[in-house]
């Protein structure tokens, strides 16, 4: 008798595919700029879209808070914006606390 266990679910988004997809918004979070690049909202657009299961989501979360834990609050407020400059519907709120 065979049996077959489904794998476990596991996040497919890790820490380098995150920060690859945001490298775009670094300058807009860290300097004055007021205009988010395009190739900022393009990023959270794709980092959206790969984020289909809740590991996925959980795994980009825990890496954005890894790279937010070098930033000033200002930054830290002007990244949780971004999703909304760009027309991004993120269906949770942008904060260091979420889960």
């Amino acid at each position: 008798m065979m049996v077959v266990a489904a794998p476990a679910a596991e996040a497919a988004i890790g820490c380098p595919e995150v920060t690859l997809k945001l490298v775009p918004c670094l300058d807009y979070v860290k300097t004055g700029a007021t205009a988010v690049p395009p190739g900022c909202c393009s990023g959270v657009s794709s980092l959206l879209s790969m984020a289909n299961t809740t590991a996925d989501r959980q795994n980009a979360c825990n890496c954005l808070k890894s790279l937010a834990a070098s930033l000033s609050s200002n930054a830290i407020n002007k990244a949780a914006g971004i999703p909304g400059k760009c027309g991004v519907s993120v269906p949770f709120k942008i904060s260091l606390s979420t889960d």
